[in-house]
């Protein structure tokens, strides 16, 4: 089969073959190594898309020794995701304490909740042991969780940036003088403003449907408003997009690529626990849930016995990272009792169509042909258009 041309703006920007990006996907429950791991990142770049490290819980060495990993597996182009929200932002040492895990007393009404839920689900509630990489201890004095991260990055030339929470101001003058492209993810319009006067070169519109952290908004709602709204900006797609004909609609629709994660859950190559992935194939498109209660913000997951009694407790979620915490020895004793259908499961409401596990590059070679063939061939075959 000859192989096929599916080019745009945001190929030539960044030196791919394909407008098809594997989402940063982050740390898997219970584990700082990420999903989107650097076999992962290595294998979509291999194959013509842009491969993504899920850097969020790495600290500056590991994070070093995977993007070497990353070089050692591929000489393509591929980038890091990590998380600028408020809290990975304090300097350690400052008076507003200095990591993602800050330490304070957790309301009582909430830690009552947590031990109902546990008694519900038949669990013996255990203190978790302490985290070796807690409060961010490798974080040096005076410096943020996410700043030392940033470091690496401008010292290892990395190609490409994506910002999955937060702006990219702080750093994005010092990372484009380097040379890398930023990307930051939003899920409406008004973030897409404030990243796009923060220096984003490519703005990341994630609809609802999406796997993992998301907003409320559908993703063909708030594609055309974002592109409007940061003209001349360009826009990339997210949320909905596991298949060469949802590939084909946002790239019509205007997209310079598309940002895509659950397709890549159920890879081969993918940092993801065989329980997790059968679970997302096993699902349905509403077998998926938006919760806060595994970080504190809106996440789309698998739903599962944990999230239904949280959801009917009816408490308001504590702020990212103080809802980590809170939830922490809930965590531990269901995976201690070997509960681990009820550990995060983070997917998107595309799990419905996925059906079987493979190889990282089959799945995005198969994603890039349905949507060459669909925008060559099929689509002037079924509409006519003049102007």
């Amino acid at each position: 089969m000859t192989r096929p041309t599916l080019r745009t703006e945001f190929c030539d920007r960044v030196g791919i073959e394909y407008p098809v990006i594997l989402a940063g996907m982050g740390p898997v429950a219970g584990s700082g190594a990420p999903t989107a791991c650097g076999e992962l990142a290595a294998a979509v770049s291999n194959a013509g898309g842009l491969g993504v490290l899920g850097g969020v819980g790495y600290s500056p060495d590991e994070l070093r020794d995977e993007i070497r990993k990353i070089r050692s597996l591929t000489d393509k182009p591929f980038g890091v995701d990590l998380l600028l929200s408020a809290n990975f932002l304090i300097p350690r040492g400052s008076q507003a304490a200095a990591s993602p895990m800050p330490s304070f007393t957790l309301p009582e009404e909430h830690v009552d909740a947590v031990k109902r839920i546990a008694e519900e689900l038949g669990i013996e509630l255990k203190k978790a042991p302490p985290q070796d990489n807690a409060m961010g201890a490798w974080v040096e004095e005076g410096k943020s969780w996410a700043g030392s991260q940033i470091e690496v990055l401008l010292e290892e030339e990395v190609p490409v940036f994506a910002s999955g929470l937060g702006s990219p101001g702080p750093f994005a003058d010092a990372l484009k003088a380097n040379g890398t492209t930023v990307l930051s993810l939003v899920g409406n319009v008004r973030g897409a403003h404030q990243v796009a006067e923060a220096g984003a070169d490519f703005v990341v519109a994630q609809g609802t449907e999406a796997g993992g952290h998301t907003g409320r908004i559908g993703t063909l709602a708030l594609l055309p408003q974002v592109m409007q709204a940061v003209h001349p900006t360009p826009v990339i797609a997210a949320g909905g997009i596991a298949n060469g004909r949802a590939l084909a609609g946002v790239l019509a629709a205007g997209a310079a690529a598309a940002w895509c994660g659950t397709a890549f859950l159920v890879a081969d190559e993918a940092n993801q626990p065989d329980l997790q992935k059968q679970r997302i194939l096993d699902a349905s498109a509403e077998d998926t849930v938006v919760t806060r209660l595994y970080s504190g913000k809106t996440m789309r997951n698998i739903s599962n016995p944990m999230i239904e009694a949280w959801e009917r407790e009816g408490m308001m979620a504590l702020p990212m990272g103080a809802q980590a915490v809170l939830i922490r020895d809930l965590e531990h004793s269901a995976r201690e009792a070997g509960r681990h259908e009820l550990l995060m499961n983070a997917a998107g409401q595309t799990s419905g169509m996925l059906k079987e596990r493979r190889p990282a590059a089959l799945i995005l070679e198969e994603m890039v042909q349905e949507a060459a063939e669909i925008l060559a061939t099929e689509l002037p075959s079924r509409v006519s258009a003049s102007v």
